[in-house]
């Protein structure tokens, strides 16, 4: 059963050392994730996923000790989701940059609590099969705990990566209500061609942790919310 799960943005930008010199301006946000991280750790959880979206090579399952790198991004990093295995599967793709993050948080964080496993999830997946994944992870132990990385519009301003929408304020703002307020139905009733053309790419893991935690009673708090460069970031707990 779901019994926390933390939502943040996974822009690479996140990264204080892909960000470099504009690294200062999303300190709140990394502020935000390491309280929400935090969140799960005290959750004890006996699995965590971390969910987020993916092209199609790195789409499914990727399990725990798989490799990750910023170094598409200038960068020479890389990371791990969670814990290296004692026999390292030397097959294992690497992390899509969504969960790349999410690991990131979580070294950061200095996790080493429960075994770590991720989900890649296609952006164009439609709302019923991501809540069929989602429940199906949250059948995969007694404690299970997500870690759900995804973006909101990437349309609010002029100089935003989609250009200015008018419609992307509305539909940041109706996001952040549902993940505020642990809204699975609202989630679930995100329009997904919108998303999509809104260049929302975390509709999809939203929708994913919606599926989760159907019946698991869960309370929201959003912990940040704003829109650097133009694209909605939030920052989300439930337990």
């Amino acid at each position: 059963m779901l019994v926390a799960a933390a939502v943040c943005p996974c822009p690479p930008l996140l990264v204080p050392a892909v960000a470099s010199g504009a690294a200062p301006e999303l300190d709140a946000a990394r502020d935000a994730c390491a309280d929400a991280v935090g969140l799960l750790a005290a959750s004890r959880p006996d699995l965590l996923v971390v969910v987020g979206p993916a092209d199609q090579t790195a789409r499914g399952p990727h399990p725990q000790g798989a490799p990750g790198s910023f170094a598409p991004f200038g960068v020479d990093l890389d990371v791990r989701l969670g814990r290296a295995p004692a026999e390292p599967d030397g097959n294992a793709r690497e992390l899509p940059p969504s969960l790349a993050v999410g690991a990131w948080l979580l070294e950061r964080s200095g996790w080493s609590d429960a075994p770590v496993e991720g989900l890649g999830v296609g952006e164009p997946l439609e709302a019923a099969r991501c809540a069929d994944a989602g429940r199906s992870l949250g059948g995969r132990a007694d404690r299970v705990a997500l870690l759900v990385m995804g973006d909101g519009s990437a349309c609010r301003t002029l100089k935003a990566p989609g250009y200015l929408d008018e419609r992307a304020t509305a539909f940041d703002a109706g996001v952040a209500s549902a993940l505020g307020a642990a809204d699975t139905r609202a989630l679930l009733e995100l329009d997904a061609e919108l998303a999509q053309e809104l260049k929302a790419a975390g509709r999809a893991p939203w929708q994913v942790l919606a599926g989760a935690a159907e019946g698991a009673g869960l309370a929201g708090r959003l912990l940040y919310e704003d829109a650097p460069y133009g694209v909605g970031y939030f920052v989300a707990v439930w337990s």
